[in-house]
Formats: structure tokens, C-alpha cells, sequence
């Protein structure tokens, strides 16, 4: 192999470096969407539709959530979403079971669909939340002065 061998060696490789493109994977993007009527729905689900790469948009007014499946980034979902001047925001919630501590004060929310809490980080802990220690120590056994009641 000479000179002309190996020149044409190192150009194919730097050609076939240049050619690859990165693919992009069919994601799921669920965002969290005040509508109030069904008119509001077909309005979101026009824009959303409109996001290039998506292949199927689902709405549930019921859940007000929507959610875009496709070659689509969660960004560009959330600008096209905002064009509706809606509240929106990333789809928040997860089921009960996957939150390590569902019940800090947090996590719970009214708004939540059935068995789902707010996502939290895993650092939030249960000493986090609403109940003060006064209240713990009120009726606690250590506690001298503490209520006789219990």
C-alpha cells in the first residue's frame, strides 16, 4: 500500500466521521396543561401537532394533561405549548410507588391525579414536612407535662 493507498484510507474515515448524524429517539413528552372546555383541547392539540417530529398527540381534559409522542424535544413541546397562552408546565406527577417518601408535605398534592404525588428529589425526608416538634414532644412519653389523655 503506498502513498495513494493510505491518502485514500485517512479520506474515507474522515468522510464517514463527517456523514454520521446523531439519531434522534422517539420520546415522550407529557406536559401539564389548564383547559377548561373541549374547544381549549382541539386548540392544544392543533399547536402540538404542528411541533415538527411528533407523530401522535393525546389530550385528557379530564387529567388536563397532554402528551406528544415522536422525534420531538421536551423544550420545544413546552414553547409550543406556551404559544396557546396557557399555564403550562412539565408533566409533574408519578405514581405513589415510586416516591421513596410519599407523604411529605411536598410531595402530596390535592390536584394530583388518583395514586400519583409530585415528583420530589430523594433527599426530601419526612422531617421535612408540616409537623413541628413541639407537637411531637406534647404528647410524647418522655414528656412530664405531656397530655394524660393517650
Amino acid at each position: 500500500m503506498g502513498v495513494e493507498g493510505t491518502l485514500e484510507y485517512i479520506s474515507d474515515l474522515l468522510s464517514s466521521v463527517k456523514k454520521k448524524k446523531k439519531k434522534k429517539q422517539i420520546q415522550t413528552v407529557a406536559i401539564k396543561i389548564r383547559m377548561d372546555c373541549e374547544g381549549c383541547a382541539r386548540k392544544v392539540k392543533k399547536v402540538l401537532s404542528g411541533v415538527k417530529g411528533a407523530k401522535s398527540v393525546d389530550v385528557d381534559l379530564k387529567l388536563q394533561k397532554a402528551t406528544v409522542t415522536g422525534y420531538v424535544e421536551a423544550k420545544k413541546v413546552l414553547a409550543a405549548a406556551q404559544s396557546t397562552k396557557k399555564k403550562v408546565e412539565l408533566w409533574p406527577y408519578v405514581p405513589h410507588t415510586l416516591v421513596a417518601n410519599p407523604y411529605v408535605a411536598q410531595a402530596y398534592d390535592k390536584k394530583a391525579p388518583p395514586n400519583h404525588v409530585r415528583k420530589v428529589p430523594d433527599t426530601a425526608t419526612v422531617t421535612e414536612t408540616t409537623v413541628d416538634n413541639r407537637y411531637i414532644h406534647m404528647f410524647s412519653d418522655e414528656n412530664p407535662d405531656a397530655c394524660s389523655i393517650m
